[in-house]
């Protein structure tokens, strides 16, 4: 599917999500709903369908030390503001947890193949997680901890949160067992389940999508945005060519970058009662301006 079609497809897929939910047409659960569906079904059949193609480069190295670079940047970029300005402890949470994690898992594996390419979706299970996921299993739960008030958490905690996330499990098994060429009964069932994530993770997103916001909160939103739309993917694509990454592996590198700011750390954030007002508008604008700069991101990129 082209970009531009595809791009329109998600906003129509929002727009219709959100009617949905404020018609009351759907069950006021119904995204967390989808969002399950995503997780346990949609993401592990992705995973098992493309990662088992993955062959080790010393070029993989780079792609995972990217995410985590971007997490150090935006640290480095986050808390002197935070000292400088002032800023809330629940704000300066938002920011350090919003900036570097993008939504690289939902919209992230279901951009990529029409971005870059189908068998470039083994690239992005990389990025995702060696590097998105493995950091909320970790600096998520520890600016958590920090910020609203709970116990740090402990080692075990986090490797029995990565060890029993579904992805991942099916991470390990295609790595391990999966053929990269699996019988066609096989393959056509998980393509099939794998080319759902698009609508269903778009239909979920619009039927969440909160857009109100106090007026306190307007300055880090434009902030948190900017970093995360703009400076941080422009810092991964200087990144990928420190690192003499391969046009393909930049170009995933780049957009998974460009993700507007993750589902799951704005949760987190939101059930610590870390601004969740904050937490929920820098995903739902997050995602609409992301309609904006990952088309110019994609020009950008001449690809």
């Amino acid at each position: 599917m082209p970009v531009v079609s595809t791009f329109a497809l998600i906003l129509a897929l929002i727009a219709i999500g959100r009617v949905l939910h404020w018609r009351g047409w759907v069950p006021g659960n119904a995204a967390d709903t989808l969002n399950l569906v995503v997780l346990y079904v949609c993401l592990p059949a992705a995973i098992l369908l493309y990662a088992p193609r993955l062959e080790f480069e010393r070029e993989l190295i780079g792609l995972i030390a990217i995410p985590w670079i971007i997490l150090l940047a935006s640290i480095v970029l986050v808390l002197p503001l935070a000292r400088q300005v002032s800023l809330p402890r629940e704000v300066t949470a938002n920011l350090l947890l919003q900036i570097p994690l993008g939504n690289t898992s939902f919209i992230g594996y279901a951009l990529i193949p029409v971005l870059v390419g189908a068998d470039s979706l083994r690239y992005a299970v990389v990025y995702d997680q060696l590097g998105s996921f493995l950091i909320l299993a970790s600096w998520g739960l520890f600016v958590v901890a920090l910020y609203g008030g709970g116990a740090r958490p402990r080692l075990s905690t986090i490797a029995r949160r990565v060890l029993v996330f579904p992805p991942f499990i099916a991470l390990v098994v295609a790595l391990t067992v999966m053929p990269a060429d699996p019988p066609e009964v096989l393959g056509h069932g998980l393509r099939l389940l794998a080319d759902a994530l698009l609508p269903i993770v778009v239909l979920a997103l619009g039927m969440q999508l909160r857009l109100r916001l106090p007026r306190h909160h307007v300055l880090p939103l434009a902030f948190g945005l900017s970093a995360k739309l703009l400076l941080m993917p422009a810092l991964a694509w200087a990144l990928c060519r420190l690192f003499g990454l391969s046009p393909e592996l930049t170009l995933v590198a780049v957009y998974l970058t460009a993700m507007p700011p993750m589902m799951t750390s704005g949760a987190l954030l939101a059930s610590a009662g870390l601004a969740p007002e904050l937490a929920a508008a820098l995903i739902g604008y997050g995602t609409l301006f992301s309609m904006a700069t990952l088309p110019a991101w994609h020009a950008i990129l001449g690809h």
